[in-house]
């Protein structure tokens, strides 16, 4: 066994019995409808506190509703049902609960006229483009919370754990974004929702699983467990993949933006006084914002320079002082 997961193996006196993870994480189990009221009530109040924070553009209401949303206890049921190979209501839960955060989203965004636009709130923009380093992120987040709940000695840091993971923040701007028709920011949420919630499960049916609660199941099992393995492998794979394929897009976007103004600046160097500001992608097409106090070189001059800096076929744009624009064309054309 690695190193890491090797530490996870613990003294019974400092890990938690299989009953206390089940009185926490299996809202079905002992207490349920008190339990279940309970989720019910914070998660409304926390999505309702989301919402506001978000179309406020107010990170610290943010987070406080991250803080007291209780979604993450059913995520990481999941993982220890699956763990014991027992039938469990968690995903039940997870499923109702992310339709009611994202139907609240859909309610607030009736208060945002039509012509405002949601990229220019960094609440939403910032949970839209999801990348490779969110996931990794999440999947350190959810070792850290399935350690801490496994633990008798680590408790106190499950309120981090709740900061640091990103679940209901996404369903609301999911459901803000689809109430405003918005479908691809509306994706780009979900599917950040989506890797931080598999993200949990793989993390909490290592820890569950090195730890030895999977040796526990009262009733075992034996075909669902490894069908839902599965499942679950084929949707960790499919949020991988979009994941993957925009971070790409957004290392090479990045990569042709610094080429671009490196060209823009060689296009402008025997101008004095003039100077690149800022290069910029929208919908496709590169602005280069620039400033100076004379006329700018003839435009032909900057699409040579950009031929082989940037793809052939991508239109240019040049913002000029006091708003005006100059469409130079498609490079390479």
């Amino acid at each position: 066994m690695p190193g890491p997961l090797r530490a996870l193996v613990l003294p019974d006196r400092q890990r938690r019995s299989l009953d206390d993870l089940r009185q926490d994480l299996d809202l079905s189990y002992g207490e349920s409808r008190s339990k279940q009221s309970a989720f019910w009530t914070m998660l409304t109040l926390a999505a309702v506190i989301a919402a506001c924070g978000i179309l406020t553009d107010s990170t610290a209401t943010v987070v406080g509703a991250m803080i007291i949303a209780p979604l993450s206890t059913p995520i990481m049921g999941i993982a220890l049902g699956a763990v014991q190979r027992r039938r469990s209501t968690a995903a039940a839960f997870v499923g109702l609960g992310c339709l009611l955060v994202m139907l609240i989203g859909a309610v607030a965004s009736l208060v945002v006229p039509q012509s405002y636009d949601l990229l220019t709130n960094g609440q939403i923009s910032g949970r839209t483009s999801p990348g490779l380093l969110d996931l990794v992120s999440a999947l350190a987040t959810g070792f850290a919370g399935a350690v801490a709940l496994a633990r008798k000695d680590v408790a106190a840091v499950l309120p981090g754990v709740a900061i640091a993971i990103s679940l209901v923040p996404p369903l609301v701007v999911t459901g803000v974004c689809a109430g405003q028709a918005a479908w691809w920011p509306a994706l780009g949420a979900l599917v950040l929702f989506l890797s931080n919630l598999f993200a949990l499960v793989f993390a909490g049916m290592v820890v569950f699983t090195v730890l030895a609660y999977a040796g526990a199941a009262a009733r075992p099992v034996h075909r669902g467990p490894r069908r839902a393995h599965v499942m679950l492998g084929l949707l960790f794979t499919a949020v991988l993949l979009p994941l993957g394929a925009h971070t790409v897009a957004t290392v090479l976007l990045n990569t042709w933006t610094l080429r671009a103004r490196s060209a823009a600046e060689r296009w402008l160097a025997h101008s004095p006084g003039a100077e690149v500001t800022s290069v910029d992608a929208q919908s496709r097409t590169l602005y280069i914002h620039v400033r100076g106090p004379g006329e700018l070189p003839p435009i032909k001059g900057l699409l040579n320079e950009l031929e082989g800096e940037v793809p052939d076929g991508v239109p240019i744009v040049v913002d000029a002082v006091r708003g005006r624009q100059i469409t130079a064309g498609s490079v390479g054309g």
